[in-house]
């Protein structure tokens, strides 16, 4: 007789256990094949975990499960983002320090995720607050300075009013902050720019050697905005000074004869250079202020209205035909991409189409085929050329070659690639942040601190708020600005601002591998041996951020030696969002978000790990249902009861070899292909057949736990226990298939009497005609049906269908 199932004192038992024999705990520069499986880690919030968390974290940890078994050397680590704004606001809020809130906040998480049963190695656990770690991020900022990959400049930036903090764009898509949720204004600053366009065309090109969702490359891929064009010098008439020049970058250089006048950025220095004979300054001054108002989202967006101000007093020339055209400037331009000036082509492209109708420039067709009274002609990319000189009469892309060797032999222009992407602004007017390991000297100028110095640890604070000059609360604190030159031993200032969240989550992959090295960020062996990750998933929303900052990071890392590999992640998959019941994203603003702490309190661990894997399409967005948990807890619970009707047979009875070899195949094989869902459906309805025959032998049922252990650990090791087995499932191994097994020598063979289907027999796939009447006869339904009725003749069409015409 089984002992009654109590949920919360068997999970308990188990993740006791497996603590105590390490189960979890990679080993260093073991003999088994490595296998690194990563989630993102997440920020460890007050509220703690949700159960997009879960959703999340839960794939990996089921492949983490099903490797150990399959004889691999696993490491599956956890750790914690606890630098943010979030910890400091609460702090401003309470006056609690954001090191206790830290604390309590990943204490919690932490008792979450085991009662959750992750088989997370927590000896490996990161903090990136702790000064142990964000030591070696200061280091790696260190290299980048010494490489001149970072360098402060004056800047229009992202700002959050409310958050009074600069925000890089990939924070601040769609024009607000994603953080507060607040508009995004452009104000000026110094910003600490790190040089990840330097590595555009690297992290483009790593692209081909990685195994990411083709969605995730295509997001990277045009966030990298890769153009290939001609950069063209517009001289400068009219009373400009003498000698200037307007720089443009374009990637249809084959247009040049089209374009009728130019735009610029209004904060473009080519005003400041020239306002002594620029006459309408005023009317100049107060468009760039309104654009101040702006954000760039506002700014570029193409569906809105034109506006600009043109220029008096000077004039760009057109470099091909020597025509003088207006400039104007406009907020549509930004400083930071290309040159900060464009030439317009307003016949051949639509944003400079409704600025000349609107202003009343000329149109000049340079691209047959189109009606530019109607609208500008852009499909052009099998066009020939008209009005354009030495060009007419050429094809596209044959007119952007010669125009290009033109413009080269005359010293206007050169061939030139460039990136959508911009440099990452790196800097954060907060305390809670990892603090930006440079010193101002005026004698020496700007100095990085000494290695040997780090960590440059954060001062205690009574007051976490900015000045009102919007700096760093640490601007605040004499002790930590005033120090001395590394350098010449003088007098000297610290800068104040700190590195923004994504710092400390650009290398915690690497720390993973060798959490507590005090002489490098990683020994170089030891991440030869588990690097790169072989399998991350995460979210779609940190392809843009996190995933490009990261990489860069690991290439910058390998360039000078301090990582072995040049990609830091094999392979990378995505999980769909976990919305309400209602449909829509969950949000505490709505108070639809579903805290797994109740559910798990209910259920029990098991029941929501397979719940939260079953709900749908795993990269799909699907709606949660407390309704359909319920569902899972009953298939739970025909789980435990098959010891009712187990045998004492080690190994598959002659019934269901092929249907446990087939669910081998499926459920392994969904697993890697993160089809989930359909590996538990194929679970469950294994278990209704095993009903409807109502027995299953010892060995079945054991290869049933093993395919079912990564996704409900709990209950398979307790089955797995009271079956009698001494070696636990952690220790086991994973079922493998037999391919000769997979065909089920049975099949349901249809029975038709006078035409009419009367029911079906199960026979040998290779039965005789004898047999098969053996087996109709043995059938009371069928034998009845036939009754005494003289049989005139059988057509039996094997493997098909048997009809007695009688």
């Amino acid at each position: 007789m089984k002992p009654e199932y109590n949920f919360k004192q068997t999970e308990q038992k188990w993740q006791e256990i497996w603590e105590k024999e390490k189960i979890n705990q990679a080993v260093d520069f073991g003999t088994k094949p490595k296998f690194y499986g990563l989630i993102e880690f997440p920020y460890p919030s007050g509220s703690g975990l949700h159960v997009g968390h879960l959703r999340a974290f839960t794939s990996i940890e089921i492949v983490a499960r099903k490797r150990r078994l399959e004889g691999y050397n696993v490491l599956f680590p956890i750790g914690f983002d606890a630098f943010g704004l979030p910890t400091e606001n609460f702090a401003m809020q309470t006056g609690k320090h954001p090191r206790l809130v830290t604390d309590d906040n990943i204490a919690t998480f932490t008792a979450q995720l085991k009662a959750f049963g992750y088989s997370f190695d927590y000896s490996r656990t990161v903090d990136t607050t702790d000064k142990n770690y964000y030591k070696w991020t200061q280091w790696i900022f260190i290299q980048l300075f010494k490489k001149g990959l970072a360098y402060k400049s004056k800047a229009y930036v992202n700002y959050c009013e409310k958050c009074k903090v600069i925000l890089a764009n990939e924070e601040s898509q769609g024009g607000v902050c994603d953080r507060c949720g607040s508009e995004v204004v452009q104000k000026e600053k110094d910003v600490w720019f790190l040089k990840i366009r330097d590595y555009a065309e690297k992290l483009l090109d790593g692209l081909n050697d990685v195994d990411y969702l083709p969605r995730i490359k295509l997001e990277q891929i045009n966030w990298i905005g890769k153009s290939e064009g001609a950069e063209i010098d517009f001289s400068v008439g009219g009373g400009a000074v003498k000698g200037s020049k307007l720089k443009i970058f374009t990637t249809r250089p084959d247009t040049l004869f089209g374009v009728t006048f130019m735009v610029i950025a209004p904060e473009h220095p080519f005003i400041a250079e020239n306002a002594k004979s620029i006459k309408n300054m005023d009317e100049i001054e107060r468009y760039r202020i309104e654009t101040k108002k702006k954000n760039e989202f506002e700014r570029i967006r193409v569906n809105k209205d034109k506006t600009g101000v043109m220029i008096n007093g000077v004039c760009a020339v057109n470099p091909v035909n020597g025509c003088e055209i207006p400039i104007f400037i406009a907020d549509y331009v930004t400083l930071d991409y290309g040159t900060g000036a464009v030439m317009a082509v307003p016949a051949h492209d639509t944003r400079d189409y409704e600025f000349a109708k609107k202003f009343g420039l000329p149109i000049v067709e340079v691209i047959a085929g189109g009606d530019i009274e109607r609208e500008a002609f852009t499909d052009i990319a099998n066009g020939i050329l008209i009005n354009s000189d030495f060009l007419n009469g050429l094809a596209v892309k044959e007119a952007g070659h010669k125009i290009t060797e033109y413009l080269a032999k005359k010293g206007l222009g050169t061939r030139r690639i460039n990136y959508n992407m911009k440099d990452w602004a790196f800097n954060r007017q907060r305390y809670w942040g990892e603090p930006i390991p440079i010193v101002y000297c005026p004698k020496c100028g700007t100095r990085h601190v000494p290695e040997n110095q780090l960590p440059l640890e954060l001062p205690p604070l009574e007051s976490y708020r900015q000045t009102e000059s919007g700096e760093s609360p640490l601007a605040n604190v004499a002790e930590f600005v005033n120090c001395k030159c590394p350098e010449c031993g003088g007098d000297a200032k610290r800068e104040t601002d700190t590195m923004p969240q994504w710092a400390g989550s650009s290398w915690y992959f690497l720390r993973y591998i060798d959490p507590r090295n005090e002489q490098a960020l990683a020994d170089l062996k030891k991440l030869s041996y588990f690097g790169p990750v072989d399998w991350y998933n995460g979210g779609m929303e940190h392809v843009t951020r996190h995933l490009i900052y990261s990489r860069f990071w690991n290439h910058f890392l390998y360039d000078i030696g301090a990582v072995p590999f040049k990609e830091p992640y094999v392979k990378r998959t995505a999980q769909g969002l976990v919305l309400g019941e209602n449909g829509v994203k969950m949000s505490k603003s709505l108070g639809n978000v579903v805290s797994p702490d109740s559910l798990i309190k209910d259920y029990g661990a098991d029941v929501l790990r397979l719940y939260i894997m079953f709900m749908g399409d795993y990269e799909s967005p699907v709606p949660w249902s407390n309704a359909s948990i319920n569902g899972c807890r009953r298939f739970i619970d025909r789980l435990y009861n098959l010891l009712d009707i187990t045998d004492k047979c080690e190994g598959y009875s002659e019934k269901h070899t092929g249907l446990i070899n087939r669910l081998i195949k499926k459920v392994s094989e969904d697993i890697e292909a993160m089809k989930f869902n359909t590996a538990i459906a194929a679970m469950m309805s294994f278990i209704n057949e095993i009903y409807a025959d109502n027995y299953i032998t010892k060995g079945e049922l054991k290869a049933f736990l093993l395919l079912l252990y990564p996704f409900i650990p709990h209950m398979t090791e307790e089955i797995n226990e009271l079956l009698g087995y001494k070696v636990i499932l952690s220790k086991s191994s994973y079922p493998k298939y037999d391919a000769a097994k997979l065909i089920d020598d049975e099949i349901e063979l249809p029975v038709q009497i006078n035409g009419r289907l009367k029911g079906t027999v199960k026979i040998s796939k290779d039965a005789g005609l004898q047999a098969v009447k053996d087996a109709v006869l043995s059938d009371p339904i069928l034998a009845a049906a036939l009754g005494s009725n003289a049989v005139k003749k059988e057509i039996y069409v094997p493997k098909k269908i048997i009809n007695f015409i009688i």
